[in-house]
């Protein structure tokens, strides 16, 4: 992709310290979005822990799911949150469901029209933001909606 959705200026999003969300950021760079899921009781968990939210067990893993949802709620900002988002709005902010994947939930902004109808329940399909010149490259994962 060659421009992205909001302005330059925002923090790169890069994995704790701790390594936790390294699949998944990795993931995207691949244009792949993994999930957690408990080896034990097979719970879908996001976003990532040491342990199982069901069960409690720390043998967690992580596995590749495909990135078609539904809209599950979503927000349209009209007021800056970060100083490079100043004069940039409105804009939108869903959070996707997965019910294949134990109904997990993602954040990310859908694109278009910022000011277009949204509505519970359309189906959506991710878009991966490659961000090449940043130092670290990152990518980010965005959701258009479905045709």
């Amino acid at each position: 992709m060659s421009h992205s959705y909001l302005p330059a200026g925002l923090p790169i999003p890069v994995p704790e310290a701790d390594g936790l969300s390294t699949q998944y950021w990795e993931g995207l760079r691949k244009n792949e979005i993994w999930v957690q899921r408990c080896k034990g009781c097979h719970t879908w968990q996001w976003g990532p822990e040491w342990m199982c939210h069901a069960c409690n067990s720390f043998d967690t893993g992580w596995e590749k799911i495909e990135g078609s949802g539904r809209i599950y709620s979503w927000e349209r900002p009209w007021h800056p949150v970060h100083p490079a988002l100043k004069g940039h709005g409105p804009y939108l902010i869903v959070l996707v469901e997965f019910p294949q994947y134990g109904n997990v939930r993602m954040i990310g902004n859908l694109l278009g029209d910022p000011r277009q109808t949204v509505e519970i329940g359309a189906k959506v399909d991710a878009v991966f933001e490659h961000h090449e010149d940043a130092a670290p490259p990152f990518t980010l994962l965005q959701w258009k909606l479905a045709n």
